[in-house]
């Protein structure tokens, strides 16, 4: 009698643990009827132990992969082992909705989950016990630091003036785009071009009229690129554009198209009007070229003989004379 009284008082101090613990507490039968459901299941549910007792739990949440998880929970039937869910595989399990005050721009409460099989004494599993446990905190930290990495990243190549990649960068896309193109029979240009004059531009009107001037062009050109193309300043008042899958003929067509969009635009700072225009260079990737940097250095060549010639024009580098 004293045992059974010891036994009694060992199940209530047990289902006490259970019903008092902050993760959710799950025991399914291999018809995935619900046999046990504790507070923290009944608390994010809404849904009183009751009243999902030896209901399948798929008829309740219909929202649960029903595919997905038997196969889960039907090999630790087998195999009499523990399956494990994480958050970055899944989110969440159950779509509860996430109240912590830390994390509350989270909508759903972010869950990993472990599956343990229920071994009777015979040695067969009947049941399996699902735990939740509400990892909202961690992914939602997670989370917010791979973003600030990814935004650390993209500052450390971007140009703060224009928001176009910075000189390391691109420099770096026009090696990959060279080297792309050794290892296939493809085309691409390469495009340099500066504001014509720009010195006078800061003499007459101050620095602070070059930089809007420079946000302008920047703004234009950013505005006429394909998802394909990189732009990049290159210096102070010289840009390089990568144009991949692009003839010289057809680099040309959008040259002139950025260089008379340039030529259109007026620049209002503290009231003056600025005019401005720019040259262009254009050099299409060759076999004969050694390397990228002489690629660059012959796209470079191509602006200095239409800067020569006039300015505000686009040339094309001839590759008969390599």
């Amino acid at each position: 009698m004293a045992k059974d009284n010891l036994d009694i008082k060992e199940f209530h101090w047990l289902m006490d643990m259970l019903q008092t613990i902050d993760v959710g507490l799950i025991v399914l039968d291999k018809n995935f009827k619900v046999q046990v459901w504790n507070s923290f299941m009944e608390n994010h549910s809404g849904i009183p132990p009751l009243s999902v007792k030896d209901k399948v739990l798929f008829d309740v949440f219909g929202d649960i992969p029903k595919e997905w998880f038997t196969q889960k929970a039907e090999s630790v039937f087998l195999l009499k082992s523990r399956a494990f869910i994480t958050w970055e595989l899944r989110p969440y399990l159950f779509k509860f909705k996430n109240y912590r005050p830390i994390t509350g721009t989270e909508e759903f409460m972010y869950q990993n989950v472990s599956i343990s099989p229920l071994v009777s004494v015979d040695g067969s599993v009947s049941s399996i016990c699902v735990i939740i446990y509400d990892v909202t905190d961690i992914a939602s930290n997670k989370k917010a630091l791979e973003k600030a990495n990814v935004e650390l990243e993209s500052l450390s190549r971007t140009d703060r003036l224009t928001m176009l990649n910075n000189r390391g960068y691109w420099e770096e896309c026009l090696q990959n785009e060279y080297s792309r193109l050794q290892r296939y029979d493809t085309t691409s240009s390469l495009v340099m071009f500066d504001i014509d004059h720009f010195k006078k531009v800061n003499d007459t009107y101050g620095h602070q009229a070059g930089d809007e001037v420079i946000r302008v062009v920047s703004k234009l050109l950013r505005d006429s690129l394909r998802k394909t193309d990189i732009a990049g300043r290159y210096g102070g008042e010289e840009f390089g554009i990568i144009l991949g899958h692009t003839s010289s003929e057809n680099a040309f067509i959008y040259c002139e198209r950025l260089r008379k969009a340039i030529e259109d635009t007026t620049v209002v700072h503290d009231g003056i009007e600025i005019k401005f225009t720019i040259s262009l260079g254009i050099c299409e990737a060759s076999k004969k070229l050694e390397d990228y940097k002489q690629w660059l250095e012959k796209t470079d060549q191509a602006l200095y003989q239409c800067k020569e010639s006039g300015r505000n024009k686009t040339m094309i580098y001839d590759l008969s004379t390599l």
